[in-house]
């Protein structure tokens, strides 16, 4: 192992080294400029009610990679701007069922520089008005 460290300290010049790891980011830049479709976790709080929704996003791919490194806040969405209904199932009696589209719709409006092509299960929320 030692021979071939020794080799290629011999061989490869230091200038190559950082000329090809400033290629590399170099290339990585301009592709960042290209639109991209990827699944993004968003975080909720709705009246209280704080949970997780997996979203399809599509945008450049600067902006996507800026929600995926520095984007962990919670979205806070009054439950007035949502669709609702109450739940009837034996599961989920009594809870607060919301409507995707208008969830969706929601995000969209809090999130301007991508866009949310579509949500994943939307959880039933505890009803808190009694």
């Amino acid at each position: 192992m030692e021979k071939i460290v020794a080799w290629v300290r011999r061989t490869v010049s230091p200038v190559f080294v950082v000329l090809l790891v400033a290629s590399f980011i170099l290339w990585y830049i301009a592709k960042l400029s290209y639109t991209y479709t990827t699944d993004q976790v968003m975080r909720l709080n709705v009246e209280g009610n704080e949970f997780q929704i997996t979203c399809v996003v599509e945008g450049v791919g600067t902006n996507l990679f800026g929600y995926r490194v520095y984007h962990d806040k919670v979205l806070r969405i009054p439950l007035s701007e949502l669709r609702t209904k109450t739940s009837y199932d034996e599961e989920t009696y009594g809870m607060i069922l919301i409507d995707p589209q208008s969830l969706q719709n929601a995000i969209s409006v809090r999130c301007t520089d991508i866009k949310i092509v579509s949500i994943g299960e939307v959880p039933a929320l505890k009803n808190f008005v009694e």
